[in-house]
């Protein structure tokens, strides 16, 4: 019998909130789990129980059981069932930073008003972790950590200093041998109860030493409490407790002296499979995940806070809700069912509704201040940006800004003037009236003339219209004509200041005007920076130059020399896995070459020029079925094809140093994972990729052990860098450095190409025989949707800069990603077409050697700001706008220290990688 010390057992759930079943359909199972909680802890007062470490599943039972809050509150606050910290058990890398901090904000707060969070920052069973949690855990007052996947084979014991790049460690839990279900099976048995006490405590003493209380998890996906637990254990001579309870009865006060040291993200298959497919199964969730945080993140919320009138908090909480909880890690990740997805996107399409209702109802208000006609232009990034932005005008007047400085414009594209002209009973044309309204358009005058009927019409109504009086007037007409203004679509070179907004309008040419006062105003004059044109096919605007070989591949060179070759080689090769790990096919069929390459000029400058990269392949329609056919009895590719035609936009803007790409392409094949390869400068040793407020550096290998094969495919959010190339996205993005020498490249085992996931196609949520890992990761059920058949596109941006070599060179490459990932934001005025334009404004400037902006929200009366060092070394973040009081804050928003305001700024001393939020008063 062990003494009463040896063993702590927490009984526990995991809850998978979705997964291989709907979400309604597993909370029918959770009330019924949660029901037995209650009754079984109230029938034993020795029982403990703790929650899976989400309030998501507490939300669930008490919007089905409102009835039983009361009894929920009263265990939390009798410390007898553990909740929290977390709103839902997210994928760390399947969202953003800023949504990991709303989600434990959220879980947080929701379980102070139940009686207090488990002061644990608990992750059973996230497919690895990012860099920056300890980071995180801490500055929301969180000690502990307590993890399963990603644990590195350097640990050999069941606590280790987890620690951030920024140097932050936290006290991490680990649960070796068999996680969080580790002691599943001590009580199966009644008559082997000392056996296996015995058994569990020789095996944990091996990662635990010699003294000290020994963690039992007493539980499994979905389970619910053993009736006559604490007898059982008392038998043993253990005891029951939260897991709470044995972290902070036993974790030193959260003390990392003396533990040995882990740094940075927990990627490694070591122990436990990480499924590392998942990044890229179901590609068009995670891009509209990453669309929909953006919206909401980096445009409602800061222009609300900034330039709104009440703070639409309901709305964006609503958002946010419907973020974090897509956020699950069997949620955003993909691998469930195919009516999982569909509930999934459906939720994140939601939260994007809600962010860009938001974004709309702040840049009306703006937009009302500026004459319809005009534009306003606003800049969603805290540096002032000079850039490109394409808008719709009326007629073909040049251009002007407020203080009538000409604007460098592009003409795109000119809209259709005759909507109509046709034979037709004018009684017939005036049942398309509406009001003013006809064929979408305002009618702004009318005529009658030789037996034609014409209605002239524009965009914005401009005068009052009587229909009666047309009615009286069409004796003797046969035909009737709509003709619209003549309209426009532009690029526009335009500067805007950080955070803020400015306005465009149309103008005629004249040398002198009229002031407000009477007196001459000469119209200033911008100058615009070199053009981007179109020289032998190849586009160049002095900063990149870019040539379309046969091949339909791209050579960029850099204003410094920086040369890539081949680049956007489309390859497609066979995936016979599932929705957590690729699978090549025993026997592939690669395809890269295309069988015809057509490229046509789109536009030729001098702010836009674009070229359109038509490539038509052959590529195998399918696999050969989950486990092959009498014909292929090995997992292979079939022998029928499908001409596929990828078409690839490829733009230059000037005073970019980058080559925007859109790939676009009809998905009729099964079975396959499609990859965009770009040839590095350089061979390369290591890649560096931006996570969550982290940039982290990866081989070319991943570590294995648990007997998943360790593909060292990694997750990169906004961009990946490797040899003197970047790649900047839009999305979460899987990505791989591999030997080239197979599409002839210099290889030899060097990391000589970057290989970006398109598309994985695969038709199971689990495979029981799987080429590269030995065990299920879930049931065996089909998921067709997730063969992602259709149109698919993929945006993305590519950029050399000059490499520093495995530690360095990237530092250039974030603010390309800031101003590639969010387009400045043209919104047609609506004010009254006397007004003037309104001068430029700022909003709020956020400067500093790697510093980022991740959000910008109103909390009670002060502006909350959080920023990132993105940086090796201490920097400075520069913060100026119209404040005059500033404080620090934690990631809950509770203030601290006062900081010093000069003249509207505050510089902020930051360490390497630290993440800061401070807040702002007038």
């Amino acid at each position: 019998m062990t003494g009463s010390d040896d063993i702590v057992v927490v009984p526990h759930t995991h809850w998978d909130r979705e997964w291989y079943e709907p979400f309604q359909r597993f909370r029918l199972r959770l009330v019924a789990l949660l029901d037995e909680v209650l009754d079984t802890m109230e029938r034993e007062p020795a029982y403990h129980f703790t929650l899976d470490g989400q309030l998501a599943c507490v939300d669930d039972y008490l919007e089905v059981r409102p009835e039983q809050r009361d009894r929920v509150a009263a265990l939390v606050e009798s410390g007898r069932l553990a909740v929290g910290p977390w709103q839902i058990l997210l994928d760390e890398f399947l969202c953003s930073g800023e949504n990991i901090i709303r989600n434990l904000e959220l879980g947080m707060d929701r379980a102070d008003k139940l009686g207090g969070a488990m002061p644990v920052g608990y992750l059973p069973d996230m497919f690895g972790h990012t860099a920056q949690m300890p980071q995180i855990l801490r500055k929301a007052g969180l000690l502990y950590a307590c993890v399963y996947r990603g644990v590195p084979s350097s640990v050999v014991s069941d606590a280790f200093a987890w620690t951030a790049p920024d140097g932050t460690a936290v006290r991490t839990q680990y649960l070796p041998i068999g996680g969080y279900g580790n002691g599943a099976h001590l009580f199966e048995d009644p008559e082997r109860l000392a056996e296996r006490a015995a058994v569990f405590t020789r095996r944990m003493r091996e990662w635990h030493g010699p003294e000290g209380a020994l963690l039992a998890m007493y539980g499994t996906d979905h389970s619910a409490p053993v009736r006559g637990l604490p007898g059982m254990v008392t038998a043993i001579g253990a005891r029951m407790d939260t897991l709470s309870g044995y972290v902070t009865a036993y974790g030193d006060g959260g003390s990392v002296e003396g533990l040995p040291r882990v740094e940075g993200e927990l990627r490694s298959h070591a122990r436990a499979n990480i499924l590392p497919g998942v990044i890229s199964v179901r590609a068009h969730v995670k891009q509209a995940m990453s669309r929909a945080e953006r919206m909401v993140e980096r445009y409602a919320e800061p222009l609300a806070a900034l330039w709104g009138d009440a703070w639409p908090g309901r709305f964006l909480d609503m958002a946010w809700w419907r973020l974090v909880d897509a956020s699950g890690h069997d949620s955003v990740t993909g691998c469930g069912v195919d009516e999982t997805a569909q509930q999934v996107a459906a939720r994140i399409a939601e939260a994007e509704h809600l962010g860009h209702a938001v974004r709309d109802m702040v840049t009306a208000k703006l937009a009302a201040t500026v004459p319809s006609g005009g534009v306003l232009v606003v800049n969603p990034t805290p540096a002032t940006r000079r850039g490109v932005v394409h808008v719709d005008m009326a007629g073909h007047d040049p251009l002007v800004d407020a203080t009538g400085a000409p604007v460098p414009v592009q003409p795109l594209e000119y809209a259709p003037t005759l909507l109509l002209d046709e034979e037709m009973d004018p009684a017939t044309a005036l049942t398309f009236v509406h009001g003013t309204e006809l064929y979408g358009q305002h009618i702004t005058g009318w005529s009658v003339e030789d037996g034609v009927l014409t209605f002239e019409v524009a965009r914005e109504p401009r005068t009052a219209f009587n229909v009666a009086e047309v009615r009286d007037a069409v004796e003797g007409v046969t035909r009737v004509r709509i003709v619209a203004e003549p309209r426009r679509k532009v690029a526009a070179l335009v500067e805007v200041p950080p955070l803020g907004h400015t306005s465009l309008r149309p103008e005629p040419p004249v040398a002198v005007r009229a002031g407000s006062n009477g007196s001459a105003v000469t119209p200033q004059t911008h100058e615009a920076p070199d053009g981007v044109r179109i020289e032998d096919g190849a586009l160049d605007n002095g900063l990149l130059r870019v040539e379309v070989a046969e091949d339909g591949t791209l050579t960029l060179t850099s204003a410094g020399g920086v040369t890539l070759t081949g680049a956007a080689r489309v390859v497609d090769g066979g995936d016979v896995g599932d929705s957590y790990n690729h699978a090549p096919p025993a026997q592939d069929r690669i395809v890269s070459a295309p069988e015809t390459v057509e490229v046509v000029t789109v536009c030729s400058g001098p702010l836009v020029a674009a070229l359109d990269v038509r490539r038509t392949y052959r590529w195998p329609a399918a696999g050969a079925g989950i486990e092959g056919t009498p014909e292929l009895p090995a997992p292979a590719r079939t022998g029928a094809t499908e001409e596929i035609v990828v078409d690839t936009r490829v733009e230059l803007r000037t005073g970019e140093p980058f080559v925007r790409l859109r790939v676009a392409f009809d998905n009729r094949c099964d079975d396959h994972r499609v990859r965009l390869h770009v040839p590095l400068p350089a061979p390369a040793t290591a890649s560096h990729a931006e996570g969550q407020f982290a940039v982290v550096t990866r081989g070319l290998t991943a570590e294995g052990g648990c007997g998943e094969e360790p593909l060292p495919t990694f997750p990169a959010s906004s961009w990946v860098a490797a040899g003197g190339v970047a790649a900047l996205l839009e999305h979460v993005t899987e990505y791989e450095l591999v030997d080239g020498s197979a599409w002839g490249g210099a290889g030899q085992g060097e990391g000589t190409e970057l290989a970006l996931t398109l598309l994985r196609s695969i038709g199971y949520l689990s495979r029981n025989r799987h080429a590269l890992r030995p065990e299920p990761a879930g049931p065996q059920l089909p998921t067709p949707a997730a063969q992602s058949r259709g149109l698919r596109s993929v945006t993305l941006a590519l950029m050399p800069y000059e490499n520093g070599g495995a530690e360095g060179g990237w530092e250039a490459v974030p603010p390309a990603a800031e101003t590639f990932r969010h387009d400045l934001l043209p919104v047609p005025g609506t004010g009254d077409p006397s007004l003037a334009l309104p001068p430029a404004a700022p909003g709020l400037s956020v400067t500093g050697d790697g510093v980022v902006m991740t959000s910008l929200r109103l909390r009670d009366d002060w502006r909350e700001l959080r920023i990132v060092a993105l940086s090796p070394e201490p920097t400075e973040a520069v913060v100026e706008g119209s404040f005059t009081r500033a404080r620090h804050a934690d990631l809950r928003g509770r203030p601290g220290d006062p900081l010093p305001v000069t003249d509207g700024t505050v510089r902020l001393p930051l360490r390497p990688w630290e993440i800061a939020t401070i807040q702002l008063g007038d």
